[in-house]
């Protein structure tokens, strides 16, 4: 999961910059960026997730 989270962080920032690169009309280009920040927040949550579950999942196996 770390690995995808990871991933999804860097598309989200090759997606918002080849927005400002290629897009010239205000509208499409608000469109597409807010789409890249979408893909780099759903990267963000992967990442915190990848480093939170596998001390959760430790934890469980100790009690069962």
């Amino acid at each position: 999961m770390k690995l995808a989270g990871f991933l999804l962080l860097l598309s989200g920032w090759m997606i918002a910059l080849t927005t400002i690169v290629l897009l010239p009309q205000a509208g499409s280009r608000a469109a597409f960026l807010l789409a890249g920040v979408a893909v780099e927040i759903v990267g963000l949550v992967l990442v915190f997730r990848g480093h939170t579950q596998p001390a959760h999942h430790q934890a469980r196996e100790e009690r069962g």
